[in-house]
């Protein structure tokens, strides 16, 4: 297999490619504008054969990015981009859309075959105060001649002065609407796709459900070709194994929603972890299974490398 390459353009965005194909780039200091809650975002992303799974800001919810750690409900702030919902009053635009701001790089490296990208960021309120600070982390990886992965890693540390409790529009009160986290937005021709479960293969009507992983079985225009994205909840993470939103019907999107229907309060000055793995291949919904063992040997490979001293 081929070697990864990575370039950084300065103060803006990394980028890695395996040989001719840029497999994705890191936007780590976006121009997004206040309402749309600034985050760092991956977008593009693609198959190692070239395909792009993934859309950037569509019309229908302009503050999805790609794959990005989106978090609507931070205690009264949003971290998620857009109105917020409020039980009886339905969504509201509030003052109220935070920034997730890239302070400095802590790791730029290519080593045995893996790319890391390190950062630390300061989640900052609409009104200017600093919320929560963040180290996170992302490696990328390819794992056979049709897949790569990717993993996610986050350590948000409370800097409030008070606790601060993590949830959802379902936690607030919107029936099955439990979103926020790792959020990956898929291409406008997924739409109508299939989810791959450990259980096998359905629709809409797994959103909700507690699992490990999922993947998402997608077909693109032109090609007509199909690619499937893959997400593992590590199994460190809190209340794994998470509840999923997740849509076909009117798009495609995954996230193993930590806080679907329960807040996690974090107490001033703790810190909060997860970790994910997401695969992408050049494959059908029948590959699921192989591509989801070998995202969780990434990621026991990923935790030797913290053991040894990495960054985390």
């Amino acid at each position: 297999m081929n070697a990864l390459d990575i370039r950084h353009d300065l103060d803006a965005s990394v980028t890695v490619r395996d040989g001719d194909t840029e497999l994705f780039r890191y936007v780590y200091r976006p121009d997004t504008v206040q309402l749309e809650s600034p985050k760092p975002y991956l977008h593009p992303l693609r198959t190692r054969a070239g395909h792009v799974v993934s859309l950037f800001r569509p019309h229908d919810h302009v503050w999805h990015k790609g794959i990005a750690w989106s978090l609507p409900h931070v205690g009264e702030e949003n971290f998620w981009g857009g109105p917020t919902y409020i039980h009886g009053r339905f969504y509201v635009q509030l003052e109220n859309n935070g920034t997730q701001a890239h302070r400095r790089i802590a790791a730029l490296d290519r080593s045995d075959g893996t790319v890391t990208f390190a950062h630390d960021l300061d989640w900052i309120t609409q009104s200017g105060d600093m919320f929560f600070t963040e180290r996170r982390t992302l490696r990328a990886s390819l794992i056979s001649a049709h897949a790569w992965a990717l993993t996610f890693e986050t350590q948000m540390t409370n800097g409030s002065g008070t606790d601060v409790a993590f949830g959802s529009p379902t936690t607030k009160g919107r029936e099955n609407a439990g979103y926020g986290g790792l959020f990956w937005r898929g291409p406008r021709s997924f739409t109508g796709g299939q989810f791959v479960t450990a259980d096998g293969q359905g629709g809409d009507e797994v959103r909700g459900r507690r699992m490990e992983w999922m993947a998402f079985e997608g077909r693109h225009d032109e090609t007509d070709v199909q690619s499937l994205v893959l997400m593992v909840d590590d199994a460190a993470n809190p209340n794994h194994p998470p509840q999923w939103f997740a849509r076909t019907e009117e798009f495609a999107c995954l996230n193993p929603a930590p806080f679907f229907s329960e807040e996690l309060t974090v107490e001033d000055g703790a810190i909060l972890r997860f970790r994910y793995g997401v695969g992408i291949a050049d494959a059908d919904a029948s590959a699921a299974p192989a591509l989801a063992d070998a995202v969780r040997e990434v990621l026991a490979r990923s935790d030797a490398s913290t053991a040894a001293g990495e960054p985390a």
